[in-house]
């Protein structure tokens, strides 16, 4: 007896319907995961997701690659940045003004060990979240002599006495260029900078490579831009298509072939607290976050030895 995947693709392959052509596509790519092999990184990844462009996919790209890695059996470790909770809210993290939150770990109070808790969808996946009192902190600690390594302070601490190996440490960065995402640049190795598929978004690609030479030259040496995913993207239409290739022209080591569509369930699950990867796995968001995870992976080694390169010229 056939299985549903092999009667999709006999009704719809060589269909010249759009509509049956996505259903048959979706079907192909959703087996050829469940057949994937992640491979694990030979030590921890740090990356930092930031642009300071606000709704360009930035916190979804967070939540969901970090669900993906997990979900492909990598330990991961997400600390929301950002004091609007987003990345906290579409993992089912609690994060009420006055719980414990990365807002503590910033000011001293707590370690990260005492204020991460377990995504309900994925055992392997743990999160540091975030609450409005974050908004606060900036000013909070600007008189501080080690203001811009109090995060990077903690999550060395926290990788050095944890008893389980972590293979991603993700860090949701907040849509602003202040201190809060320069302890973020501080605290890791990588950058992974989402794109949308659109012109606006490439004006503002310009002063984060800036601000991200500013920290690799003052605080991060070994700072490296290692990934860039392109969000929202609609192939049935000229403009994404040529942001891709523009993207792609500039920085062709570093941008991802995986682009994320745009649909309704990437926006609908945060709302039902979880991650697209949870709410609809057969779906093309939930596909495509997947294949993004696959390909970041699988860079590993390459990017691994490039920030070893960057470490040992400083």
């Amino acid at each position: 007896m056939e299985s549903a995947t092999e009667t999709i693709k006999r009704i719809f392959e060589g269909s010249t319907s759009p509509v049956g052509a996505q259903i048959a596509d979706e079907s192909t790519r959703y087996k050829a995961l469940e057949h994937a092999v992640c491979p694990k990184p030979a030590q921890t990844r740090l990356i930092a997701v930031a642009n300071q462009k606000g709704g360009v996919g930035k916190t979804t790209s967070a939540v969901n690659l970090s669900a993906a890695l997990a979900r492909f059996g990598c330990k991961v470790l997400l600390i929301d940045m950002d004091p609007q909770g987003n990345a906290s809210t579409a993992l089912g993290a609690p994060h009420a003004s006055g719980q414990p939150s990365v807002y503590d770990v910033i000011e001293g109070r707590k370690r990260i060990a005492e204020v991460k808790c377990t995504c309900p969808d994925f055992d392997n996946l743990d999160v540091v979240p975030a609450s409005i009192d974050l908004s606060g902190a900036e000013l909070e600690v600007a008189d501080m002599a080690d203001r811009n390594s109090l995060l990077k302070n903690a999550v060395d601490e926290f990788l050095a006495t944890s008893e389980e190996h972590y293979d991603y440490v993700i860090i949701d960065c907040p849509p602003s260029l202040g201190l809060l995402v320069i302890n973020a640049m501080c605290a890791v190795h990588e950058m992974l900078i989402p794109i949308q598929a659109e012109y606006y978004a490439l004006e503002g690609l310009g002063q984060l490579i800036n601000t991200i030479g500013l920290v690799q030259e003052h605080y991060n040496p070994s700072l490296l831009v290692s990934t860039m995913l392109i969000t929202m993207y609609d192939k049935r239409t000229l403009l994404s298509r040529e942001v891709h290739g523009e993207v792609k022209k500039h920085y062709p080591t570093i941008v991802l072939d995986t682009t994320i569509p745009r649909t309704v369930k990437i926006s609908e699950a945060p709302s039902f607290n979880q991650s697209v990867i949870a709410y609809d796995p057969k779906g093309m968001g939930a596909i495509a976050y997947c294949e993004a995870a696959l390909e970041l992976s699988r860079r590993s080694d390459t990017v691994l030895q490039a920030i070893d390169a960057r470490r040992n010229e400083n």
